[in-house]
């Protein structure tokens, strides 16, 4: 087949190497030159993704993955199309579909008959049907359904193991009617394999969802389930922490029986999906009074964490705080919705004059995003937002001066912090405990 992928970031260019791999010819479409420009000399625009450069280089090297600038022509030259555009959200949480509206056209002025779209953008349940559909049908006077194919397919990868990811999980499918269903389901059968999983009620492999709506929900219930299940955590260990309880012990215990699936707790969530995607639900269902709860208590466990410090340091007021982290997950080079900000943010509320580490971001990098970048200099406290491997195994030695430390990831042993007070989120401080 000929199949386009538009838009070329850290899903869309693994999955078009995917696709180009598997024999079919590629034309990878985005609007940043300089990623399309990155594509056409074969190296990877964004590191971290494994295989990625490996792969990358060989479908390019004979020709199977082509890159452009021009989405309408590689739509026209195409049998096939596959959107991977981001849709955003705004600060209250509404979607912004700018982005993907400007895709939708230029993919719709390229549409010939018989062509199938795919949409693995993560919508609000009806957006394939209503939004996407007119305009498609608009751009390029042809009928869904009819005259071309349209469904929903979205994506369940994770930076950093997209490659393992497109295998492990079922590929949900659902179009706007049979035939788009049936043309989209023989797309990825065509560009995927799929690992054995016996642990599965059907076999792995492409899931006929019923209905572009059925696939939309099943991909924003999973997100969602995440962030309800970590905001009931965060409750737990807020509360664990005030009763003198080892919020880890009771999780393990919890887990053990097996309709028990409690998540860590954490000083934030972020990251492109779980924090965004319970707001494209409540788009459509602005009544479901459990989600927004956990998206608000989600939202607020950074300042809940700054909290604890206070509480033990006292008035934070002139201190320097160095934030260790200000990537939303350790070892993924990645800050969207990285719950830095909200930190950096809660400790200059609180008059404290806050630093930011991160080890996989140089200080020019950090001071991009509006920190101050730490050098090494004395601190009084550190907070730990990032689970980076690296930050397991610092010492009071790698932070001059601190006292007090808040570990925002349960990672840090206490015991490599002789003299200094080490709080964590469901742990309660060593004076608690005596005190009780």
């Amino acid at each position: 087949m000929k199949i386009t992928v538009v838009g070329l970031g850290k899903i869309g260019l693994p999955l078009a190497v995917q696709c180009a791999g598997r024999g079919h010819h590629v034309l990878g479409a985005d609007v940043d030159p300089d990623v399309v420009a990155a594509v056409r000399r074969a190296q990877a625009p964004f590191p971290g993704e494994p295989e990625l450069a490996e792969r990358l280089g060989r479908v390019v090297d004979v020709g199977a993955l082509e890159a452009t600038t021009d989405t309408t022509a590689a739509v026209t030259a195409s049998e096939a199309v596959i959107v991977v555009v981001p849709l955003y959200v705004d600060g209250a949480g509404a979607p912004r579909f700018d982005a993907l509206d400007a895709a939708m056209a230029a993919v719709g002025r390229g549409l010939r008959p018989g062509t199938v779209v795919v949409v693995e953008t993560t919508l609000p349940v009806g957006t394939t049907r209503g939004r996407l559909a007119h305009a498609l049908q608009e751009a390029s006077g042809l009928r869904a359904g009819r005259e071309f194919f349209l469904a929903f397919s979205p994506e369940r990868v994770s930076s950093g193991s997209v490659f393992t990811d497109l295998a492990r999980y079922p590929k949900l499918v659902g179009g706007v009617d049979t035939a788009s269903t049936r043309r989209a389901i023989a797309l990825y059968e065509a560009v995927l394999t799929f690992a054995e999983r016996p642990d599965l009620a059907r076999p792995n492999g492409v899931w006929d969802m019923g209905s572009a709506e059925a696939a939309e929900l099943a991909k924003l219930a999973e997100t969602t389930y995440r962030d309800v299940n970590i905001g009931l955590v965060n409750q737990f260990a807020l509360y664990a922490g005030r009763i003198g309880v080892d919020i880890g012990t009771v999780i393990e215990a919890c887990n053990s029986q097996p309709y028990s699936h409690l998540h860590r707790p954490g000083i934030a969530v972020g990251g492109h999906c779980i924090p965004v995607y319970p707001w494209f639900y409540l788009a459509g269902d602005p009544d479901a009074t459990i989600v927004r709860a956990a998206r608000e208590a989600n939202a607020a466990m950074p300042a809940r964490t700054v909290d604890m410090l206070e509480r033990v340091r006292g008035p934070l007021r002139g201190t320097t705080v160095v934030v260790l982290g200000a990537c939303y997950r350790g070892g993924v080079k990645e800050t969207a919705f990285s719950g830095v900000h909200a930190t950096v943010e809660a400790l200059r509320h609180r008059g404290a004059a806050p630093l930011v580490h991160d080890v996989l971001l140089t200080d020019d990098e950090i001071t991009a995003l509006g920190f101050e970048p730490y050098r090494g200099s004395p601190v009084h406290a550190a907070v730990l937002h990032t689970d980076h491997p690296e930050y397991a195994d610092l010492t009071p030695a790698d932070l001059p001066g601190v006292d007090t430390l808040v570990d925002g990831r349960g990672v840090i042993d206490p015991s490599r912090w002789p003299g200094v007070t080490v709080l964590a989120l469901g742990r309660a401080t060593a004076g608690e405990q005596r005190e009780r």
